[in-house]
Parts: C-alpha cells; sequence; structure tokens
C-alpha cells in the first residue's frame, strides 16, 4: 500500500493504557498474550470478578499457554467497575451474563469498549465489525453516542464461527450476490473457553449442539455483510441456514459451506474472487491485520486446523475445496482460529482500525 493511503497514526510517544475486563479467562488470557509487545497499546489495568479482585494477576489467573509477561503478572486485578478503571480503551472477555451491564456502564463513563460478548451485536447502531469486510460499519458510531447519551462507545466482534464465515462469503457476495448459505461447523474446544467440554464428553466424539450457537451465526451472517444506512444496520438479504458441532480439536473452527448466488458461476472464477480479496485497504498495515486475510488453498485435503490455524499469527482465514455445489452453486471450507481471529485479536485489530481513524486521544 502507498504511503499516501496508509491508515497509520504515527508511532505514539506513549501507548495507549488499555484494561482488560475478563483478563483471568481464555480469552482474557489471549488479549494479554496478543498485547505484550504491542506497538500502540499497553495493558495497564485488568479486571475480573469479585472473587479475584484484589488478587495479583499471577494469583488470580490460571495461565494456560507460554509464559506469563511479568509486568502483567504484577498488575493487581480490579473489579469492572468505571469508577475504578481509568483507561480509556477496555476490552472486554466478559461472559455474556454479565457483559451487558457492565459494558454499557464503561460506554456511558467515556470508554470506548471493544467487546466479545454477544449482549449488543444486534442491535441497530452498533457495529458488529470485521475490519477488512466492514469497516465502514464504524460510521455508526456517533449515531450510537447520540442516541444513546454515551460519551464512550460500544463495538462488537462476530461470533467465532460467523468470523471465518463471513471473512469467505464476503468476496463472493461482493462478485456475485448471495441468495442462500448452508454451512455446517465443527468448533474447537477452546470455544467453550476453560475448563469447558469435560474431557470424556469430547474425546473421540462430536456434539451436535453448541447452545444459541446456531441463531448467532444465522443472526450475525446478514448483519455482517449488510449495510449501515446512516440509522440503522440494514441485513443482508440471504438467507442463512446453520448445524453447529463441537470437535475434539483445540484451537480452529472449519465451516463447510453451500453456497447459492445470485448467478451462476464455475469454481475457477469464485477461486480467483477469493484468491485477489484483500479485503478494505485502509486496514492494510496495522500492527495485528495479516499480510493477506483470506488464502485459498488448492490442497485435496486443506484447510485443516492443525496445520492452518495460525495463518498470518492466527489472523488468515483458509479456504479450500472451492468446487460446483450440485444443489446450489458452489461448496467450500473455511478455517480460522476461533481465539484469535475469532475473539482476542479480532478486537485488538478493530482497536487498531480506530485508532487509526482518530478515534482515541493522544496517549
Amino acid at each position: 500500500m502507498s504511503a499516501a493511503r496508509s491508515p497509520h497514526p504515527a508511532t505514539p510517544s506513549r501507548k495507549w493504557p488499555v484494561a482488560i475486563l475478563g483478563a483471568t479467562g481464555a480469552v482474557g488470557q489471549s488479549f494479554i498474550r496478543l498485547l505484550a509487545n504491542h506497538p500502540w497499546f499497553e495493558v495497564a489495568e485488568v479486571a475480573a470478578s469479585d472473587r479475584s479482585a484484589g488478587k495479583s494477576y499471577r494469583e488470580a489467573t490460571h495461565w494456560l499457554e507460554s509464559d506469563l509477561p511479568a509486568r502483567v503478572a504484577r498488575l493487581t486485578v480490579g473489579r469492572c467497575d468505571p469508577a475504578l478503571v481509568q483507561a480509556p480503551i477496555v476490552f472486554s472477555a466478559l461472559d455474556a451474563g454479565v457483559a451487558g451491564d457492565v459494558e454499557a456502564a464503561f460506554a456511558r463513563a467515556g470508554r470506548v469498549v471493544l467487546s466479545n460478548a454477544k449482549n449488543f451485536r444486534m442491535e441497530e447502531d452498533v457495529p458488529l465489525v470485521i475490519p477488512e469486510v466492514n469497516a465502514s460499519h464504524l460510521a455508526a458510531l456517533p449515531v450510537q453516542r447520540t442516541r444513546r447519551g454515551w460519551r464512550g462507545a460500544i463495538v462488537t466482534n462476530a461470533n467465532c464461527a460467523a468470523t471465518g464465515a463471513a471473512v469467505a462469503l464476503a468476496p463472493l457476495q461482493a462478485a456475485f450476490g448471495i441468495e442462500q448459505v448452508f454451512i455446517t461447523t465443527m468448533q474447537a474446544v477452546s470455544g467453550a473457553g476453560y475448563p469447558g467440554v469435560p474431557s470424556l464428553d469430547i474425546l473421540g466424539n462430536v456434539i451436535p449442539y453448541i447452545g444459541e450457537e446456531e441463531e448467532k451465526v444465522e443472526r450475525e451472517l446478514p448483519k455482517l455483510l449488510g449495510g449501515w444506512d446512516g440509522v440503522a444496520f440494514r441485513p443482508a438479504s440471504f438467507a442463512v441456514s446453520a448445524h453447529t458441532n463441537r470437535v475434539p480439536v483445540e484451537h480452529g473452527h472449519t465451516a463447510c459451506l453451500s453456497v447459492k448466488l445470485n448467478r451462476r458461476v464455475t469454481a475457477a472464477e469464485a477461486q480467483d474472487v477469493l484468491a485477489a480479496w484483500r479485503g478494505d485497504p485502509s486496514v492494510m498495515g496495522l500492527p495485528t491485520a495479516p499480510e493477506q486475510p483470506l488464502v485459498v488453498t488448492m490442497a485435496d485435503a486443506r484447510p485443516q486446523p492443525r496445520r492452518d490455524a495460525m495463518a498470518g499469527n492466527g489472523m488468515t482465514v483458509t479456504v479450500g475445496r472451492v468446487r460446483r455445489d450440485p444443489v446450489l452453486d458452489l461448496r467450500l471450507v473455511a478455517m480460522s482460529h476461533n481465539v484469535i481471529r475469532g475473539a482476542a485479536g479480532g478486537s485488538v485489530l478493530n482497536a487498531e482500525v480506530l485508532a487509526a481513524r482518530g478515534e482515541f486521544a493522544s496517549p
């Protein structure tokens, strides 16, 4: 991308301080790993439930992977209260059971909340954002603030299964238009958090039910690929039918998609469109953005979570098996890292887009 189109603010002399709500859980830990050496953001505060408050982060958390950053380990865990948490940028890894009231309180108090919870995703003035797909939806924030009387804002990222599917579908929607989507997912156990699914329930097994997951996928895909009309989000008109399954894979959600398009195309035409897609150019080059948000593989037996989940540092969606469908028009398989692209990494990239657009005051 040319310098003239670069979205980057100058690297700040001081990093923006950020807070993580729900910091002790699996997604909260992923935020800490992703932000440990971030060039723009620094974890200044961590907050969690009352049972963790007052402890050091090291004492409060059961750290799951790699080494716990020493500086964060020494932080004292606070309560999820905007009167106590001072950082202007808040990453929320809270469970949906508590996220709604807490996130709204932070937005009222002037904080920009990057949420992983479902609570606000389908609100008509709250952006549901995958930046390469629909960064333009951030235009809703002034309306959100005016309508709700918030000095801050809430930006949500999508359900982890919907995220990979949306990235795979976005180029097809733009090039050909979509009428129907049938999606069957094979979702990793890390999507259930920690401790998640009991080992004796998932080992050697497939569980064909994930609570509310099918409904989330069916609702969110049309919003993600729809538009903002200045007043509300208008979902795309295609119908979605989803089957969601939990499988014994650690990381990486796989989605098998059958798609009816507005016109018939060959598999080669679809592959060319998918391979050429780079998404919204304003996202390119941001610290967490992958060089290619979508990669097409021609291998017969790919994508695979074990081989492809960490493509683009976990931010690239890998698409394969693009072929004609005998009932609809096209079949394909999309795979993405559910904890990185589908959760914490997606929120961090949303925050980078906001920073690049001047949403945050200088640190």
